[in-house]
Protein backbone atom coordinates (compact mmCIF):
# COMPACT_ATOMS: atom_id res chain seq x y z
CA UNK A 1 0.00 0.00 0.00
CA UNK A 2 2.97 2.53 0.66
CA UNK A 3 4.30 1.81 -2.34
CA UNK A 4 1.02 3.01 -3.92
CA UNK A 5 1.14 6.40 -2.25
CA UNK A 6 4.83 6.17 -3.43
CA UNK A 7 3.43 6.19 -7.00
CA UNK A 8 0.58 8.59 -6.17
CA UNK A 9 3.33 11.12 -4.94
CA UNK A 10 5.67 10.84 -8.02
CA UNK A 11 2.46 11.32 -10.11
CA UNK A 12 1.47 14.47 -8.19
CA UNK A 13 4.42 16.32 -8.37
CA UNK A 14 4.79 15.87 -12.17
CA UNK A 15 1.10 17.73 -12.32
CA UNK A 16 1.80 20.67 -10.61
CA UNK A 17 4.02 21.16 -13.79
CA UNK A 18 1.46 20.12 -15.78
CA UNK A 19 -1.01 22.78 -14.34
CA UNK A 20 1.63 25.74 -14.44
CA UNK A 21 2.20 24.82 -17.78
CA UNK A 22 -1.46 24.73 -18.71
CA UNK A 23 -1.89 28.05 -16.54
CA UNK A 24 0.06 29.75 -19.32
CA UNK A 25 -1.75 27.96 -22.03
CA UNK A 26 -5.26 28.86 -21.11
CA UNK A 27 -3.96 32.31 -20.24
CA UNK A 28 -5.55 32.36 -16.68
CA UNK A 29 -3.82 35.84 -15.60
CA UNK A 30 -4.82 37.34 -18.34
CA UNK A 31 -8.57 36.28 -18.30
CA UNK A 32 -8.58 37.53 -14.54
CA UNK A 33 -7.46 40.69 -15.75
CA UNK A 34 -9.99 41.13 -18.78
CA UNK A 35 -12.60 39.79 -16.20
CA UNK A 36 -11.89 42.62 -13.63
CA UNK A 37 -12.03 45.02 -15.90
CA UNK A 38 -15.47 44.42 -17.93
CA UNK A 39 -16.62 43.54 -13.91
CA UNK A 40 -16.11 47.49 -13.55
CA UNK A 41 -17.89 48.30 -16.92
CA UNK A 42 -20.81 46.76 -15.40
CA UNK A 43 -20.81 49.47 -12.56
CA UNK A 44 -21.32 52.53 -15.48
CA UNK A 45 -24.61 54.50 -14.86
CA UNK A 46 -25.72 53.17 -17.99
CA UNK A 47 -24.85 49.80 -18.27
CA UNK A 48 -27.99 48.69 -18.74
CA UNK A 49 -29.14 51.10 -21.05
CA UNK A 50 -28.70 48.42 -23.84
CA UNK A 51 -29.74 45.28 -22.20
CA UNK A 52 -29.01 43.03 -25.13
CA UNK A 53 -25.25 44.29 -25.19
CA UNK A 54 -25.23 43.93 -20.81
CA UNK A 55 -26.76 40.25 -21.39
CA UNK A 56 -23.88 39.64 -23.78
CA UNK A 57 -21.27 41.23 -21.23
CA UNK A 58 -22.14 39.23 -18.47
CA UNK A 59 -22.66 35.97 -20.15
CA UNK A 60 -18.59 36.98 -21.23
CA UNK A 61 -18.06 37.48 -17.77
CA UNK A 62 -19.55 34.44 -16.31
CA UNK A 63 -17.50 31.97 -18.98
CA UNK A 64 -13.87 33.92 -18.05
CA UNK A 65 -15.21 33.47 -14.11
CA UNK A 66 -16.14 29.53 -14.89
CA UNK A 67 -13.26 29.28 -16.78
CA UNK A 68 -10.28 30.55 -14.23
CA UNK A 69 -12.19 29.53 -11.06
CA UNK A 70 -12.69 26.12 -12.30
CA UNK A 71 -8.80 26.34 -12.99
CA UNK A 72 -7.91 27.17 -9.40
CA UNK A 73 -10.26 24.89 -7.69
CA UNK A 74 -7.90 21.63 -9.40
CA UNK A 75 -4.59 23.56 -8.37
CA UNK A 76 -6.39 23.64 -4.51
CA UNK A 77 -7.32 19.76 -5.26
CA UNK A 78 -3.51 19.43 -6.38
CA UNK A 79 -2.34 20.93 -2.80
CA UNK A 80 -5.16 19.27 -1.08
CA UNK A 81 -4.37 15.43 -2.27
CA UNK A 82 -0.74 16.18 -2.31
CA UNK A 83 -0.24 16.93 1.07
CA UNK A 84 -3.02 14.35 2.19
CA UNK A 85 -0.65 11.70 0.30
CA UNK A 86 2.17 12.80 1.88
CA UNK A 87 0.57 12.38 5.53
CA UNK A 88 -0.59 9.28 5.20
CA UNK A 89 2.69 7.93 3.86
CA UNK A 90 4.47 9.95 7.52
CA UNK A 91 2.05 7.30 9.29
CA UNK A 92 1.77 4.48 7.06
CA UNK A 93 -2.02 5.06 6.51
CA UNK A 94 -3.26 2.02 4.42
CA UNK A 95 -6.86 4.06 4.70
CA UNK A 96 -5.97 6.96 2.58
CA UNK A 97 -4.78 4.91 -0.01
CA UNK A 98 -8.17 4.91 -2.02
CA UNK A 99 -8.58 7.99 -1.54
CA UNK A 100 -5.76 8.96 -2.54
CA UNK A 101 -5.64 7.45 -5.66
CA UNK A 102 -8.98 8.53 -6.95
CA UNK A 103 -8.04 12.01 -6.29
CA UNK A 104 -4.49 11.70 -8.04
CA UNK A 105 -7.17 9.90 -11.06
CA UNK A 106 -9.54 13.25 -10.92
CA UNK A 107 -6.65 15.61 -11.13
CA UNK A 108 -5.10 13.73 -14.15
CA UNK A 109 -8.69 13.53 -16.16
CA UNK A 110 -9.13 16.76 -15.57
CA UNK A 111 -5.90 18.09 -17.00
CA UNK A 112 -6.33 16.07 -20.00
CA UNK A 113 -9.80 17.77 -20.44
CA UNK A 114 -8.22 21.34 -20.23
CA UNK A 115 -5.61 20.08 -22.22
CA UNK A 116 -7.90 19.88 -24.61
CA UNK A 117 -9.39 22.90 -23.61
CA UNK A 118 -6.15 24.67 -24.99
CA UNK A 119 -7.31 23.51 -28.44
CA UNK A 120 -10.50 25.19 -29.10
CA UNK A 121 -8.25 28.74 -30.16
CA UNK A 122 -10.56 29.02 -33.13
CA UNK A 123 -12.72 32.12 -33.46
CA UNK A 124 -16.24 30.52 -32.85
CA UNK A 125 -15.14 27.72 -30.44
CA UNK A 126 -16.43 29.54 -27.58
CA UNK A 127 -19.80 29.78 -29.03
CA UNK A 128 -23.18 27.88 -28.59
CA UNK A 129 -23.68 24.78 -31.90
CA UNK A 130 -26.69 24.37 -33.65
CA UNK A 131 -27.04 20.82 -34.55
CA UNK A 132 -29.40 19.96 -37.29
CA UNK A 133 -29.77 16.37 -38.22
CA UNK A 134 -31.21 14.67 -42.06
CA UNK A 135 -31.32 11.17 -42.84
CA UNK A 136 -30.37 10.06 -46.17
CA UNK A 137 -31.62 7.66 -48.97
CA UNK A 138 -32.62 4.73 -47.11
CA UNK A 139 -36.52 5.22 -45.84
CA UNK A 140 -37.47 4.30 -42.82
CA UNK A 141 -34.11 3.06 -42.17
CA UNK A 142 -32.28 6.28 -42.25
CA UNK A 143 -34.84 7.69 -40.61
CA UNK A 144 -34.56 6.06 -37.90
CA UNK A 145 -30.83 6.66 -37.85
CA UNK A 146 -30.75 10.07 -38.18
CA UNK A 147 -32.97 10.13 -34.40
CA UNK A 148 -30.21 7.96 -32.87
CA UNK A 149 -27.89 10.48 -33.61
CA UNK A 150 -30.22 13.28 -32.24
CA UNK A 151 -30.43 10.78 -28.97
CA UNK A 152 -26.41 10.51 -28.74
CA UNK A 153 -25.68 14.14 -29.12
CA UNK A 154 -28.65 15.15 -26.63
CA UNK A 155 -27.19 13.01 -24.38
CA UNK A 156 -23.59 13.66 -25.09
CA UNK A 157 -24.31 17.58 -24.34
CA UNK A 158 -26.64 16.80 -20.67
CA UNK A 159 -23.81 14.71 -19.64
CA UNK A 160 -21.51 17.22 -20.71
CA UNK A 161 -23.57 20.12 -18.49
CA UNK A 162 -24.35 21.69 -21.52
CA UNK A 163 -28.02 23.09 -21.69
CA UNK A 164 -29.78 21.63 -24.55
CA UNK A 165 -32.67 23.17 -26.42
CA UNK A 166 -35.25 21.57 -29.62
CA UNK A 167 -35.21 23.92 -31.82
CA UNK A 168 -37.28 21.64 -34.75
CA UNK A 169 -38.47 18.24 -35.31
CA UNK A 170 -40.16 16.83 -38.16
CA UNK A 171 -41.39 13.19 -37.61
CA UNK A 172 -40.42 10.15 -40.15
CA UNK A 173 -43.15 8.14 -42.25
CA UNK A 174 -42.81 5.48 -39.77
CA UNK A 175 -40.34 6.21 -37.45
CA UNK A 176 -37.38 8.12 -36.99
CA UNK A 177 -37.05 11.74 -37.98
CA UNK A 178 -37.15 13.42 -41.32
CA UNK A 179 -35.18 16.66 -40.02
CA UNK A 180 -34.44 17.90 -36.37
CA UNK A 181 -32.34 20.43 -35.08
CA UNK A 182 -31.15 21.18 -31.36
CA UNK A 183 -29.05 24.31 -29.74
CA UNK A 184 -26.45 23.08 -27.36
CA UNK A 185 -25.46 26.02 -25.21
CA UNK A 186 -22.58 26.67 -23.17
CA UNK A 187 -18.77 27.30 -23.49
CA UNK A 188 -17.10 26.22 -26.01
CA UNK A 189 -19.75 24.01 -26.92
CA UNK A 190 -19.10 24.94 -30.60
CA UNK A 191 -15.08 23.69 -30.25
CA UNK A 192 -16.03 20.40 -29.65
CA UNK A 193 -18.74 19.65 -31.85
CA UNK A 194 -17.10 21.00 -34.89
CA UNK A 195 -15.68 17.58 -35.24
CA UNK A 196 -19.29 15.77 -35.23
CA UNK A 197 -19.76 17.78 -38.47
CA UNK A 198 -20.60 15.31 -41.96
CA UNK A 199 -22.07 12.32 -43.06
CA UNK A 200 -22.23 9.05 -40.24
CA UNK A 201 -22.86 5.76 -41.76
CA UNK A 202 -24.25 2.92 -40.08
CA UNK A 203 -23.98 -0.85 -40.62
CA UNK A 204 -26.88 -3.42 -38.60
CA UNK A 205 -29.49 -5.89 -38.97
CA UNK A 206 -32.71 -3.48 -39.28
CA UNK A 207 -35.50 -3.79 -37.09
CA UNK A 208 -37.46 -2.69 -40.37
CA UNK A 209 -36.67 -5.77 -42.29
CA UNK A 210 -38.73 -9.01 -41.43
CA UNK A 211 -36.01 -10.92 -43.11
CA UNK A 212 -33.72 -9.84 -40.56
CA UNK A 213 -30.76 -8.78 -43.47
CA UNK A 214 -28.20 -6.14 -42.87
CA UNK A 215 -28.38 -3.23 -43.45
CA UNK A 216 -26.56 -0.17 -43.98
CA UNK A 217 -27.74 3.15 -43.31
CA UNK A 218 -26.41 7.46 -44.19
CA UNK A 219 -27.10 10.29 -42.11
CA UNK A 220 -25.90 14.03 -41.59
CA UNK A 221 -24.91 15.91 -38.38
CA UNK A 222 -25.04 19.54 -39.81
CA UNK A 223 -22.70 21.70 -37.11
CA UNK A 224 -22.45 25.45 -36.90
CA UNK A 225 -21.79 28.19 -34.40
CA UNK A 226 -24.13 30.56 -33.17
CA UNK A 227 -23.19 33.59 -34.23
CA UNK A 228 -23.48 36.92 -32.77
CA UNK A 229 -26.15 39.05 -34.99
CA UNK A 230 -23.79 41.91 -35.38
CA UNK A 231 -26.04 42.97 -38.76
CA UNK A 232 -22.89 41.52 -41.16
CA UNK A 233 -25.55 39.40 -42.77
CA UNK A 234 -28.13 41.22 -44.87
CA UNK A 235 -31.46 39.19 -45.64
CA UNK A 236 -33.75 40.57 -48.36
CA UNK A 237 -37.23 39.95 -47.71
CA UNK A 238 -37.64 39.29 -51.09
CA UNK A 239 -35.09 36.07 -50.98
CA UNK A 240 -37.60 34.57 -48.13
CA UNK A 241 -40.55 31.79 -48.80
CA UNK A 242 -42.14 31.63 -45.19
CA UNK A 243 -44.58 29.53 -44.57
CA UNK A 244 -46.69 28.92 -41.17
CA UNK A 245 -48.05 25.41 -39.89
CA UNK A 246 -48.84 23.48 -37.19
CA UNK A 247 -45.91 22.09 -34.83
CA UNK A 248 -45.43 18.31 -34.41
CA UNK A 249 -43.33 15.71 -32.89
CA UNK A 250 -40.93 15.23 -29.91
CA UNK A 251 -41.76 18.66 -27.80
CA UNK A 252 -44.34 17.15 -25.89
CA UNK A 253 -46.27 19.63 -23.67
CA UNK A 254 -43.16 22.10 -24.68
CA UNK A 255 -44.66 22.63 -28.46
CA UNK A 256 -47.50 24.69 -28.72
CA UNK A 257 -49.76 23.11 -31.08
CA UNK A 258 -50.99 25.93 -33.12
CA UNK A 259 -50.28 26.91 -36.35
CA UNK A 260 -46.63 28.89 -35.07
CA UNK A 261 -44.27 26.97 -36.75
CA UNK A 262 -41.76 28.40 -39.10
CA UNK A 263 -40.48 27.25 -42.07
CA UNK A 264 -38.49 29.37 -44.10
CA UNK A 265 -36.83 28.95 -47.83
CA UNK A 266 -34.06 31.01 -48.49
CA UNK A 267 -34.74 30.85 -52.29
CA UNK A 268 -31.06 31.96 -53.82
CA UNK A 269 -29.87 28.82 -52.00
CA UNK A 270 -32.53 26.86 -51.69
CA UNK A 271 -31.43 26.31 -47.63
CA UNK A 272 -34.42 25.86 -45.59
CA UNK A 273 -34.63 26.50 -41.46
CA UNK A 274 -37.34 25.72 -39.25
CA UNK A 275 -38.44 26.56 -35.56
CA UNK A 276 -41.47 25.04 -33.74
CA UNK A 277 -41.15 25.63 -29.85
CA UNK A 278 -41.32 28.80 -29.50
CA UNK A 279 -44.18 30.39 -27.54
CA UNK A 280 -44.88 32.33 -30.40
CA UNK A 281 -44.90 32.26 -34.61
CA UNK A 282 -42.84 35.53 -33.91
CA UNK A 283 -40.56 34.18 -31.64
CA UNK A 284 -40.21 31.26 -33.89
CA UNK A 285 -40.04 33.55 -36.99
CA UNK A 286 -37.06 35.30 -35.46
CA UNK A 287 -34.94 32.11 -34.27
CA UNK A 288 -35.19 30.76 -37.63
CA UNK A 289 -34.01 33.56 -38.98
CA UNK A 290 -30.97 33.59 -36.99
CA UNK A 291 -30.75 29.85 -37.96
CA UNK A 292 -29.91 31.05 -41.69
CA UNK A 293 -28.02 33.77 -40.94
CA UNK A 294 -25.68 30.99 -39.13
CA UNK A 295 -25.90 28.69 -41.95
CA UNK A 296 -25.35 31.00 -44.51
CA UNK A 297 -22.11 32.74 -42.42
CA UNK A 298 -20.89 29.20 -41.61
CA UNK A 299 -20.65 28.35 -45.23
CA UNK A 300 -19.23 31.84 -46.23
CA UNK A 301 -16.71 31.22 -43.99
CA UNK A 302 -15.66 27.65 -44.92
CA UNK A 303 -16.17 28.08 -48.85
CA UNK A 304 -13.62 31.30 -48.26
CA UNK A 305 -16.28 33.11 -50.25
CA UNK A 306 -16.06 36.78 -50.17
CA UNK A 307 -20.24 37.70 -50.20
CA UNK A 308 -22.81 36.84 -48.58
CA UNK A 309 -24.71 36.25 -52.46
CA UNK A 310 -21.88 33.86 -53.76
CA UNK A 311 -23.27 31.03 -51.76
CA UNK A 312 -24.54 28.24 -53.65
CA UNK A 313 -25.97 25.99 -51.31
CA UNK A 314 -24.91 22.94 -50.13
CA UNK A 315 -24.69 19.96 -52.47
CA UNK A 316 -22.80 17.33 -50.49
CA UNK A 317 -24.65 13.55 -51.17
CA UNK A 318 -25.42 12.10 -47.76
CA UNK A 319 -24.14 8.75 -48.71
CA UNK A 320 -20.92 5.56 -48.93
CA UNK A 321 -17.65 7.24 -49.61
CA UNK A 322 -18.12 10.68 -47.53
CA UNK A 323 -19.09 9.40 -44.31
CA UNK A 324 -16.43 11.01 -41.58
CA UNK A 325 -17.38 7.76 -38.93
CA UNK A 326 -18.74 3.86 -39.01
CA UNK A 327 -20.97 2.56 -36.87
CA UNK A 328 -21.10 -0.99 -36.97
CA UNK A 329 -23.89 -3.19 -34.98
CA UNK A 330 -22.87 -6.70 -37.15
CA UNK A 331 -21.34 -8.56 -37.51
CA UNK A 332 -18.89 -7.02 -34.42
CA UNK A 333 -19.47 -4.27 -32.62
CA UNK A 334 -17.48 -0.83 -33.17
CA UNK A 335 -17.54 2.55 -33.71
CA UNK A 336 -14.59 4.11 -35.56
CA UNK A 337 -13.32 7.36 -37.04
CA UNK A 338 -12.27 7.50 -40.48
CA UNK A 339 -9.86 11.02 -40.38
CA UNK A 340 -8.31 9.92 -36.94
CA UNK A 341 -8.37 5.85 -36.64
CA UNK A 342 -9.93 6.06 -33.29
CA UNK A 343 -12.15 3.44 -32.49
CA UNK A 344 -14.55 2.29 -29.70
CA UNK A 345 -16.07 -1.12 -29.53
CA UNK A 346 -18.65 -0.37 -26.75
CA UNK A 347 -21.12 0.63 -29.53
CA UNK A 348 -24.03 1.03 -26.59
CA UNK A 349 -21.72 3.43 -24.80
CA UNK A 350 -21.32 5.27 -27.79
CA UNK A 351 -25.26 5.53 -28.42
CA UNK A 352 -25.90 7.08 -25.16
CA UNK A 353 -23.28 9.72 -25.70
CA UNK A 354 -19.95 8.56 -24.67
CA UNK A 355 -18.29 10.09 -27.85
CA UNK A 356 -15.63 12.15 -25.57
CA UNK A 357 -12.81 9.72 -27.07
CA UNK A 358 -14.04 10.81 -30.64
CA UNK A 359 -13.56 14.45 -30.19
CA UNK A 360 -10.44 14.49 -28.77
CA UNK A 361 -8.65 12.61 -31.19
CA UNK A 362 -9.82 15.06 -33.77
CA UNK A 363 -9.01 18.18 -31.48
CA UNK A 364 -5.29 16.49 -31.45
CA UNK A 365 -5.25 15.30 -34.91
CA UNK A 366 -6.07 19.37 -36.41
CA UNK A 367 -3.84 20.48 -34.10
CA UNK A 368 -0.66 18.58 -35.57
CA UNK A 369 -2.25 18.56 -39.49
CA UNK A 370 -0.27 20.32 -41.14
CA UNK A 371 -1.34 23.94 -42.62
CA UNK A 372 -2.63 24.69 -46.30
Amino acid sequence: MIVALEEAKRRLTALHSVLEELGNQLKIEEIKEKCADLERETLIQDFWNDAEASSRKLRVIKQMKDKYESYEALLAKLEDTHMLCEMAIEANDEDSVEEVLAETEFIENEAERKRIEVLLSGPYDKNNAILSFHPGAGGTEAQDWASMLYRMYTRWGEKSGFNVKLIDWLDGDEAGIKSATIMIEGLNAYGYLKSENGVHRLVRVSPFDASGRRHTSFASVEVMPEFEDDNTIIIKDEDLDITAHRSSGAGGQHINKTDSAIRIVHKPTGIVVGCQTERSQLQNKETALKMLKAKLMEIKLREKLDRIEDIQGNKANIEWGSQIRSYVFMPYTLAKDTRTGYEDGNIDAVMDGEIDGFINAYLKHISTAPEG
